[in-house]
């Protein structure tokens, strides 16, 4: 199974600063909305689906993010995603933005969901087969805090 999931987008003319660079709370629709596509794309894992018939879902509980360079208008990007941690009620996911070659970095950011019941508004144990899929796709990265993981990315290559 993949464990990490890539896709790309181009950068929409609407979604830019005056300086024709992507609006900085932007970078955040866009990772999330990858993350979506990629999800289901890859696991047939459907949130909304979940969400729907189930009454479960994951909310944001935080979010640390990094700039690195500008992402341009009409820029084709490479979003990569991963499952770098989870509890039994949270999940932890890296996501990082490149442009179309990979081979130079935009953004990252560490994304913790907490699972969350619906119906009752309350935090959630996973079940035992979220647990399981989380364990198949987990990809831990070296760093444990978000400060060293984007020093990381310094060191790697020239930003």
């Amino acid at each position: 199974m993949k464990k990490i999931l890539t896709s790309t987008y181009k950068v929409r003319f609407q979604d830019c600063d005056p300086f024709n660079h992507l609006n900085n709370a932007r970078y955040l629709e866009y990772f999330i909305n990858a993350r979506e596509d990629q999800l289901l794309e890859n696991y047939q894992f459907d949130i909304f689906e979940i969400m729907r018939r189930q009454g479960l879902s994951w909310v944001v509980a935080t979010n640390q993010i990094s700039y690195f360079k500008p992402a341009s208008t009409m820029e084709t990007i490479t979003i990569d995603s991963q499952l770098i941690a989870y509890t039994p009620k949270s999940v932890q996911v890296e996501m990082r933005m490149w442009d179309e070659k990979k081979s130079e970095l935009k953004a990252l950011l560490w994304s913790n969901f907490i699972h969350f019941d619906l119906k009752t508004q309350k935090t959630l144990v996973h079940s035992p087969e979220f647990a399981r899929l989380f364990e198949d796709i987990l990809l831990p990265v070296e760093e444990t805090n978000f400060e060293d993981r984007r020093t990381s990315f310094f060191k790697q290559k020239p930003v």
